[in-house]
């Protein structure tokens, strides 16, 4: 298959699981184009047989780059075989609660795109307490003391499931 995986990230994390799943999707012998979401503004998504995009829930809401290029091409992406990867913290958690949130983020991005993805693909994410400025690292650990997570705000804490998105990805593209 011919793929695309458009991203938009703030971090970071989201364009590392979009690059991973980009190279796992090439080993098995898929056609890959990854690019940023700014840069497939422009493609032409009748030339993929699938179509991927990927971002992150920060605050409730996506990467505006995101949700035009959804907006865009909401028309093209019904035509073609897509799906949503949504990356959260909250999607490392078992709360109820944070589950209905994400479920409403993805809801008000397909009502602000007019494209509701028929695949959605929760994955965790990271504190990428490198990235984040002095207001955004306290911010942040205060949201991990409400979890009870323990985290160092001198090293960034990974939760991305490596082999678990393998296997959404097969299941997505019906096996390897």
């Amino acid at each position: 298959m011919k793929i695309l995986i458009a991203y938009a990230s703030t971090e970071g994390q989201t364009r590392k699981i979009a690059r991973y799943a980009a190279d796992y999707l090439i080993e098995h012998g898929h056609s890959v184009e990854l690019a940023g979401a700014e840069d497939a503004q422009d493609a032409e998504l009748a030339r993929f047989n699938a179509v991927l995009l990927a971002g992150s829930v920060h605050g409730g809401k996506y990467q505006k780059p995101l949700v035009t290029l959804a907006k865009n091409k909401a028309a093209a992406l019904s035509q073609v075989k897509s799906a949503f990867l949504s990356v959260s913290l909250a999607a490392a958690g078992t709360d109820p609660d944070d589950w209905a949130g994400l479920t409403e983020c993805v809801n008000r991005f397909a009502e602000k795109t007019g494209w509701t993805p028929p695949t959605v693909m929760h994955v965790a994410g990271a504190f990428r307490f490198s990235e984040y400025d002095f207001l955004k690292s306290w911010a942040m650990r205060w949201i991990a003391s409400q979890k009870d997570e323990d985290v160092d705000p001198h090293k960034d804490k990974e939760y991305t499931d490596w082999a678990g998105l393998k296997k959404t990805l097969d299941g997505w593209l019906g096996g390897k």
